[in-house]
């Protein structure tokens, strides 16, 4: 055969391999997420872990039939891993040992309504763990707001509400023990309830702790897995830079002219989402900005509508707002903030 009538077998562009894929950056950021979760499972004991199996069952579920009812192919969808990394991201950021139906809800608005009715990964314009979150959060407001207290804060007699049995009873069937024998007020709430009867914020801060009863660790790994996600490249240093700033910057500012309305800037930052929002949630580069300064502004702004929510909004904590409010942001932020093309002025 001449080289003229040689069949050469043609590939469409690009020709040159990545050196990265979705699903490996999405396995890199459950990697990051383990420390977090792990010391979670030590300090509140088995519900987060709960959490995490229903709302990963419920998203693949979910995932494979919009994939089914859009004529698209299941596993390669399924094999990305940003179903899974959705799940894991609501599951952590709902109280820990929900009911069953309570994740499978949020799931469902996730994967669903947020994500496939808009065209699956790389189309959706919200994040949509928090689109999950924030359904769930005013449609039961009781539930979202039953955080479990620290281990060694539960009563002796009242243990037997956390261990694995109890927790899978609170889960499935119906909680073994009253609410207020295994939950506490996060710090935030007990601020926002402490300014509605007229006393100061000092007075909600918890003695002996940088922040928050033990979140305050599960925060810092939070951090910790962020910190190691910029180093291996899958995040840049943007977006949560400006969100921690700005958070950071206005909490200082605040608490130097008013400390007794107003948190100190360690309670902001290491209570709440903070750095779990800063370093996962923010930095969703589908919904985020895409410009170098675009998204250094795209965190300032977050992190500035984070603690306005909190210091005179209606609900304690406020990540999951301020992301989606500057997911609404984004594309303007991008178009005033594109680089100038070279030779051009």
């Amino acid at each position: 055969m001449s080289l003229a009538t040689r069949q050469f077998e043609t590939a469409s562009s690009p020709h040159l391999k990545p050196k990265t894929s979705v699903s490996k950056v999405m396995a890199q950021v459950l990697l990051a997420l383990i420390p977090g979760i792990a010391i979670y499972v030590a300090l509140f004991g088995w519900g987060v872990i709960s959490n995490i199996l229903i709302a990963t069952i419920a998203a693949i579920v979910f995932e494979a039939g919009m994939l089914k009812l859009r004529n698209k192919p299941v596993a390669p969808h399924l094999a990305d891993l940003s179903a899974v990394v959705t799940a894991v991201l609501l599951a952590i950021a709902i109280p820990a040992a929900s009911p069953w139906w309570l994740v499978v809800v949020g799931i469902f608005f996730s994967i669903v309504i947020a994500k496939q009715l808009y065209g699956g990964l790389g189309y959706n314009p919200f994040n949509p763990a928090m689109v999950g979150y924030v359904v769930l959060l005013l449609c039961f407001p009781i539930e979202m707001t039953q955080w479990q207290a620290p281990l060694s804060y539960i009563a002796t007699e009242q243990q037997a509400c956390v261990t694995l049995a109890g927790t899978l009873q609170q889960v499935f069937v119906e909680a073994a023990c009253a609410a207020d024998a295994w939950t506490a007020a996060t710090v935030l709430d007990t601020a926002r309830t402490a300014l509605s009867q007229g006393l100061s914020v000092i007075s909600s801060e918890p003695s002996g702790h940088i922040a928050s009863l033990g979140y305050e660790w599960v925060a810092v790994a939070w951090g910790l897995g962020g910190l190691w996600l910029w180093w291996r490249g899958i995040i840049g240093w943007h977006i949560p830079v400006g969100m921690i700033g700005a958070i950071a910057l206005l909490a200082a500012l605040g608490w130097w002219i008013a400390p007794e309305r107003l948190l100190s800037p360690q309670i902001h930052l290491l209570s709440g989402a903070t750095l779990l929002g800063a370093f996962f949630i923010a930095t969703d580069p589908v919904s985020a900005c895409t410009t170098v300064k675009g998204r250094v502004i795209y965190g300032f702004l977050i992190g500035a509508l984070v603690y306005i929510i909190r210091s005179w909004g209606g609900y304690p904590d406020a990540v999951a707002f301020a992301v989606l409010l500057a997911n609404l942001a984004a594309p303007t932020i991008d178009y005033y903030s594109k680089p100038k093309v070279f030779g051009y002025q």
